[in-house]
């Protein structure tokens, strides 16, 4: 029988890989076109989006003690920098790779975290600050990065035709 603090944790995952399998199934329906198009007037294009996503889950590796960033490079232009910037923006195919590979390593590590190591802290919280507000752990980091995704494929499903 599962305890609560599993069900919670069991929830929690399921949660993104719901979402995950979901903007998998979307990019796979989206070509590298519609991927340039903004998903409305004024907005982010699907390709700044697309690397916007992959730069952030890349940023879970270290903040959830699981390494280092396996694409360190598209956080200048994907996420200290709005996509008008007249960076350049590697190849859609590339950033495909990237969005799969660096999913793929986060699920790797998920899968091997027991309950107790799920509410242990994140890499931006001292252990001050974490001793008052222990809600701030990895698993309000996996929340909170779920949320964001369910945003973003909600913007990246107006490029469907």
């Amino acid at each position: 029988m599962q305890t609560q603090q599993e069900l919670f944790i069991k929830i929690a995952l399921d949660s993104w890989n719901i979402q995950i399998v979901r903007t998998n199934a979307l990019l796979e329906t989206l070509t590298d076109e519609q991927l340039q198009q903004g998903v409305a007037a004024n907005r982010n294009t699907g390709v700044y989006l697309l690397g916007h996503l992959a730069a952030v889950h890349d940023g879970m590796l270290p903040l959830l003690y699981f390494g280092e960033k396996l694409h360190p490079q598209l956080e200048e232009t994907f996420i200290k920098n709005p996509d008008k910037s007249s960076l350049p923006k590697p190849a859609t195919s590339l950033l495909r790779e990237y969005w799969k590979e660096v999913n793929l390593a986060l699920g790797s590590h998920f899968n091997k975290l027991s309950p107790d190591e799920w509410l242990q802290k994140h890499a931006s919280i001292s252990e001050e600050d974490f001793a008052k507000e222990p809600h701030r752990n990895r698993l309000s980091v996996l929340l909170n990065r779920t949320n964001h995704l369910s945003y973003h494929y909600g913007q990246l499903a107006f490029l469907k035709k």
